[in-house]
């Protein structure tokens, strides 16, 4: 059982990993609140699973856009300020969303407008979060830095999603969006305790040519590639969570939709808590892509059962799966790639798990308007699967990484050692 536990040492050896993983516990339980609420809201508004789905689809341009110049940005200035600036901006978009919900009768666009806004700044704020962590981790702990980082997320989308039903139901909607606001103002004060964290002096500047050049190196390492597309798949395919409302509606249930919307997260949550053992895991790409598909197949399921508690049992599933595939991909991604590309490496991981979710939201939307809300989300699961198997059989690269021998890692590591000597 004790080898099972996550391995805390990052906790213990860095003080700015401390404080960057209690604000993002903070704030992913504020954000979770409002993630719950916007597609609560637009149901109430417009009554329609396109509606809904539509979020997805105004976030994108802002994802690409800003994901990509937020990882050169990452790589050419203070990852501090960069953290601190976009935290602030998505605290006061909240309050935007508490502000309308007051209203005597809200308005449906400030949803839309804040959704892409928020995904802005989150783009701009993601790959200097994600770049920051090989600074202040040890090369050794990184794979439970990314096991501590899960387990972070996952204790806000389960504690979240879950008060959220409840908070929305008998508190209102102004009362989700006030707390999210609350957290940020939190995660803020925390944040000013972190240590300066300036450009690497082989970094280059932001602009399209520093892009393309992270773009490129990417292109090469066909391992990396491999996990933005198995992720992508995935997601586009498989992501239900712009259908929640409707299929609790659907099977006479309402009261489990917060239940519905914490049911991943508490899957992830479960992996997270046992997470010992992926420390003694090197067979990174095959984890992936094994994960990758079971989150497909238990997603399908949800979809084809007609039992509430089953599905909640096939999402937790699916959380869990999802868990591990992300966990790896994070191992990989921080053990092999150079620092002076982190920043610009990570806005292209950010759209391989993030580009994904968006669209699918969209899909499943226009897929549910089309056929029906559980037809979209069973055939999404087996379409999912099916994606992955293929573009593992196209991806032996991926298949047959191992940290302890890929020359990425091996160099990487021995960097890391030469600068600790």
């Amino acid at each position: 059982m004790r080898a099972l536990l996550p391995d805390l040492a990052p906790w213990h050896a860095s003080a700015d990993f401390r404080r960057l993983w209690l604000a993002g516990v903070i704030t992913n339980f504020g954000t979770f609140l409002t993630f719950v609420a916007v597609p609560v809201q637009l149901k109430d508004l417009t009554g329609s699973a396109a509606a809904v789905g539509a979020v997805g689809a105004v976030e994108l341009i802002p994802l690409i856009v800003f994901g990509l110049y937020g990882g050169a940005l990452a790589d050419a200035y203070d990852k501090r300020k960069l953290i601190l600036f976009t935290e602030a901006g998505q605290g006061l978009l909240s309050a935007v969303l508490l502000l309308n919900a007051l209203l005597p009768e809200p308005a449906i666009w400030p949803l839309y407008a804040v959704a892409a806004l928020s995904t802005a700044l989150g783009a701009l704020q993601r790959p200097a979060l994600d770049s920051l962590v090989p600074r202040i981790v040890a090369h050794e702990h990184l794979p439970a830095a990314a096991s501590l980082n899960s387990l972070r997320w996952t204790v806000g989308g389960v504690a979240g999603p879950a008060l959220a039903g409840v908070v929305v139901a008998y508190a209102g909607l102004g009362a989700a969006y006030g707390a999210d606001v609350v957290t940020f103002v939190v995660s803020v004060a925390l944040g000013f305790g972190l240590a300066a964290s300036p450009a690497s002096h082989e970094a280059a500047k932001p602009s399209l040519r520093s892009i393309v050049e992270g773009a490129r190196y990417a292109w090469s390492r066909k391992e990396l590639l491999g996990t933005y597309v198995i992720d992508l798949a995935a997601m586009f395919f498989a992501m239900p969570l712009a259908l929640l409302p409707f299929l609790a509606d659907e099977m006479h249930a309402e009261w489990s939709l917060g239940l519905m919307y914490a049911s991943i997260p508490a899957g992830a949550l479960i992996v997270s808590l046992t997470s010992g053992w992926t420390s003694r895991i090197h067979r990174h790409g095959l984890l992936v892509v094994l994960a990758a598909a079971a989150w497909g197949l238990a997603i399908a399921a949800a979809g084809v059962v007609g039992n509430v508690w089953l599905v909640l049992l096939f999402l937790t599933l699916g959380g869990a799966f999802d868990m591990v595939s992300g966990i790896f991909r994070s191992a990989m991604w921080n053990q092999t790639i150079p620092d002076e590309l982190r920043g610009r490496l990570a806005g292209i991981e950010l759209l391989s798990y993030a580009v994904g979710p968006t669209v699918g939201q969209a899909r499943s939307g226009a897929m549910a308007a089309w056929t029906s809300v559980r037809t979209s989300v069973w055939s999404g699961g087996l379409l999912c699967a099916g994606a992955v198997g293929l573009l593992a059989l196209c991806l032996p690269g991926l298949m047959r990484y191992d940290a302890r021998t890929n020359e990425h890692a091996v160099r990487l590591r021995a960097a890391r050692e030469a600068v600790v000597g």
